[in-house]
């Protein structure tokens, strides 16, 4: 089997994004280099750069997955019969993770990064608002948000506002990190004050 059919089949790409993220999430952007992702994912930094020319290609490349990733996730949320089994369904998208630990210390670091290069800010906020845009869609188009004071933009920000401060709160809790669920429960419990369902209702 030829170098190429053998890349294709282990999704070098992803195999390679997967390890950046451990490694800028233990040494952070600056300190992680390219020698330490291809150590991370087990090939040769050769072979990295076959697909990434540094390391803000790679930034790029997982912005660009993230939003695609964001992209389907939403779709399968408003399949959901109610605003809160959607908002179920996307803020639990990657609970599954093995380490959710390593994530949070990720996205710490790389909001970090981005207040100080304009070209990861960039690509930091056009990820966040694919996020923010379709949560607000959400919102707008359910009975449960109907009457309230906050408009649904107002909404989506208070929404991510308290589920970001809950992942930073994970990540200073060093040895000792509040459990990914027991951060759902206290957006949930905002979900609830928020969205008071009248009856048994559905989208329109």
């Amino acid at each position: 089997m030829s170098q190429t059919q053998t890349d294709t089949l282990l999704d070098r790409p992803a195999q390679i994004l997967d390890a950046a993220v451990v490694c800028f999430a233990k040494r952070g952007f600056h300190q992680a280099s390219m020698h330490d992702i291809s150590a991370e994912a087990g090939i040769s930094v050769g072979l990295i750069y076959r697909y990434f020319q540094n390391k803000e290609a790679v930034i790029s490349a997982m912005a660009d997955r993230h939003k695609q990733e964001i992209q389907e996730i939403l779709e399968r949320a408003r399949q959901a019969p109610n605003l809160r089994e959607s908002l179920e369904t996307l803020f639990t998208a990657h609970c599954g993770e093995t380490e959710p630990q390593v994530t949070a210390a990720f996205v710490v670091d790389l909001f970090a990064e981005a207040s100080r290069n304009t070209h990861v800010a960039e690509l930091v906020r056009g990820v966040c608002d694919a996020a923010m845009d379709g949560v607000t869609e959400l919102i707008r188009r359910s009975p449960e948000a109907k009457g309230s004071e906050l408009t649904p933009r107002e909404m989506a920000e208070l929404i991510f506002a308290v589920n970001d401060g809950m992942l930073l709160r994970g990540v200073l809790r060093v040895g000792q990190s509040e459990s990914r669920e027991r951060q759902l429960e206290v957006v949930r419990n905002l979900w609830r004050i928020m969205f008071k369902p009248e009856g048994e209702r559905t989208y329109a």
